[in-house]
C-alpha cells in the first residue's frame, strides 16, 4: 500500500483523535498531502489539505478544531482532531494529489480509517 492510514477509533464528544498516514519519500517528493472523509449516506469531503504551494487548506466545519501536520523525516503526514463531534463521524481517506501534470497517477488514496464520535 502506498498509503497506510491509523488512528482512528470511538471517541466522546469533546475528545480528540490523531490519525497518522504513513507515505514514502517519493510520494513526500511529488505528491501534495491531505485528508477527506465520507460518512454514511454522504460525498466525500475536503477535511484538510497541503496545497501544491505548501499552504494549509480547510474545510470550514474543522477550522479551529482540526490541524494537519507532517513530519517529513518520518514521510507521515498527521491530522489532530480535538473537540471531535458527532458529525465528525466518517471514515477518513489519506489522500496525494500530483503536484504537477506530468506525474502519474494524479492521485493516490489510502484505505480508511473509521472515525466514530458517539457518547
Amino acid at each position: 500500500a502506498q498509503l497506510v492510514e491509523s488512528g482512528g477509533g470511538l471517541v466522546q464528544p469533546g475528545g480528540s483523535l490523531r490519525l497518522s498516514c504513513a507515505a514514502s519519500r517519493i510520494i513526500f517528493r511529488f505528491y501534495a498531502m491531505g485528508w477527506y472523509r465520507q460518512a454514511p449516506g454522504k460525498q466525500r469531503e475536503l477535511v484538510a489539505e497541503f496545497t501544491s504551494g505548501g499552504n494549509t487548506n480547510y474545510a470550514d466545519s474543522v477550522k479551529g478544531r482540526f490541524t494537519i501536520g507532517v513530519d517529513n523525516a518520518e514521510y507521515t503526514v498527521y491530522l489532530q482532531m480535538n473537540n471531535l463531534t458527532p458529525e465528525d463521524t466518517a471514515v477518513y481517506y489519506c489522500n496525494a494529489k500530483a503536484r504537477s501534470a506530468d506525474v502519474l497517477p494524479e492521485y493516490y488514496r489510502g484505505q480508511g480509517t473509521q472515525v466514530t464520535v458517539s457518547s
